[in-house]
């Protein structure tokens, strides 16, 4: 099996939390970041921008992607330009849809036009890829985000959809396709496998690239060794 550094895909750190996003951004195989609303909650975060321009002080040569918020297209589009003014490797998360599924391939499309770089976020369909990738601008960067993690929630194999993803995105060169919430390890190697071009990867499974190639016997040793050791502290008898 390949290791890390024989891997073709990028890795982005996702993460919310200042000291964890800083500790990936260090790690020369992390190349960008991103970050989102529901992550920056969870994380205590209540100003979004001063976080957000404050982690921009410190990652100034990846790219990282900050998400608007407003459920409101015009709103929506103020701001989008104002998160793309914080930093020239900033990318504006666009969702797909708004909340009541109005589709946001127009304001993709005026964005794009604008060379704003855009990360079109929270796809599940080849039919939204393929809307999407009509829209952007082929000479301007931008992402693709494809939550196969979640389609895998659905009882669904991502692998063929997020194969097709990759083959549609080749009408727009400058676009990269990204395999979002992954639930595994695994997930990076699968994505790699099939010619994706990105993976959203959260700390905890990243702490686990450890164990990349690690023997099979010794970790089958480890599991027993942990088992032995927590019945133990635990002063179980019978």
């Amino acid at each position: 099996m390949k290791t890390v550094e024989q891997l073709n895909i990028k890795i982005f750190a996702d993460g919310a939390d200042k000291e964890g996003m800083l500790d990936m951004y260090a790690k020369s195989f992390i190349k960008g970041l991103t970050t989102n609303p529901t992550l920056m909650n969870k994380a205590g975060i209540r100003d979004y921008k001063s976080f957000a321009l404050e982690i921009l002080s410190e990652i100034r040569d990846k790219p990282l992607s900050f998400e608007v918020f407003s459920d409101d297209f015009v709103d929506m589009e103020r701001q989008a330009r104002e998160i793309a003014s914080w930093g020239d490797n900033v990318y504006v998360k666009i969702p797909v849809t708004n909340t009541k599924k109005e589709t946001c391939y127009a304001l993709v499309e005026k964005l794009a036009s604008q060379k704003v770089k855009l990360n079109v976020t929270a796809l599940m369909t080849l039919d939204q890829v393929r809307d999407v990738v009509a829209v952007l601008n082929p000479d301007v960067p931008s992402y693709v985000s494809v939550f196969a993690g979640r389609i895998a929630d659905t009882g669904r194999d991502p692998i063929p959809l997020m194969t097709d993803a990759v083959e549609l995105l080749k009408a727009s060169p400058a676009a990269e396709l990204i395999w979002a919430s992954p639930r595994e390890l695994l997930n990076i190697f699968q994505a790699d496998a099939i010619g994706c071009h990105i993976i959203t990867v959260t700390n905890d499974i990243l702490k686990k690239l450890s164990q990349v190639g690690y023997n099979l016997d010794e970790f089958s040793l480890d599991t027993v060794k942990m088992f032995y050791s927590d019945a133990r502290a635990a002063g179980y008898t019978l």
